[in-house]
């Protein structure tokens, strides 16, 4: 190995050292009574058949259909028992005709008009807490008599006014601001899977 590889293997180290290191730190200053609070929220959800519903854009809309997928089957230690989850993003044909039709920031507000409830809830997932078509869905989600949660980065933008619970992590970083929205999901996940909420 030459000394040029050498050092090139030292440097992305350092960078993903680096990269940890910061994802270590948003994670040692959360605050996980917020998420608590969503873990009870879904619990309850599972007893009482309340619908949830799951938005976001970009990664987060990656995030949303693999979180309800989590929801949906991996808690379910019962065939038929687990959350009624929808990933709002996830229908492409919806999608692409709300955002034709009816423009891109009702791809998720009309969905919820049409499917959700009162006393569903929407788990919205954004970086920046600014994107339209979430803020409508919060706007849809309060008008409808929906319970909100929003897991946010950045400084949360008009998100987090909007919102029920801001679970709010300040880091300017859209990667990991998107790898909390799993990280959550995921404590929250293992959590009900192991009956602490309730689910059998």
């Amino acid at each position: 190995m030459t000394t040029a590889m050498t050092d090139r293997q030292g440097a992305t180290a350092a960078a993903f050292r680096d990269y940890a290191a910061r994802l270590n730190a948003v994670l040692a200053e959360g605050d996980w009574g917020k998420v608590a609070l969503l873990a009870d929220e879904l619990a309850d959800c599972v007893e009482t058949q309340r619908q949830v519903f799951i938005c976001g854009n970009g990664g987060s809309a990656g995030n949303a259909a693999h979180i309800a997928n989590d929801f949906l089957y991996g808690i379910s230690k019962t065939y038929g028992r687990g959350l009624r989850v929808h990933a709002l993003p996830a229908n492409t044909s919806v999608v692409t005709c709300l955002a034709n039709d009816e423009g891109y920031d009702a791809v998720f507000s009309h969905q919820l008009a049409v499917m959700a409830d009162p006393g569903d809830v929407l788990i919205v997932l954004s970086g920046s807490g600014n994107s339209p078509n979430v803020l409508k869905a919060l706007e849809t989600a309060r008008e409808t008599g929906l319970r909100s949660y929003a897991i946010l980065g950045y400084s949360g933008g008009k998100a987090k006014g909007l919102t029920d619970v801001a679970i709010h992590f300040p880091v300017d970083d859209m990667q990991i601001s998107e790898d909390m929205q799993l990280i959550v999901a995921h404590m929250i996940m293992q959590w009900l899977y192991a009956g602490r909420g309730g689910v059998a």
